[in-house]
């Protein structure tokens, strides 16, 4: 199981604000047919799941601000591809979280 970030930032559009935008990934998101996990953060969304799906929705998820209207469309992925055991957003927060100091 892969895990993506991804930023999307439109550009050519009549506003600064992208929160609107934001919102209509996160409805596309919660409708794709392919088996992923997603959160929302502040500054980008994570997406879980194959590479191959994960490739699919990062295309369909790069053409929805081309569908609202913005002229120019800047996409940023990172891509974390773990093949010795099996890894999962979840997964590595608990990894984190077990080494904290009390």
């Amino acid at each position: 199981m892969a895990i993506v970030e991804i930023t999307i930032i439109p550009v050519g559009t009549s506003s600064t604000s992208l929160s609107a935008y934001v919102a209509n990934m996160q409805v596309v998101l919660a409708q794709m047919k392919e088996p992923i996990s997603y959160q929302m953060t502040p500054m980008s969304t994570i997406i879980e799941g194959d590479l191959d799906d994960l490739f699919k929705v990062i295309r369909r998820l790069h053409e929805l601000p081309f569908q609202k209207g913005a002229e120019r469309v800047s996409t940023s992925i990172k891509i974390d591809d773990r093949r010795d055991q099996p890894s999962s957003m979840r997964q590595k927060m608990k990894s984190v979280e077990s080494k904290l100091i009390p």
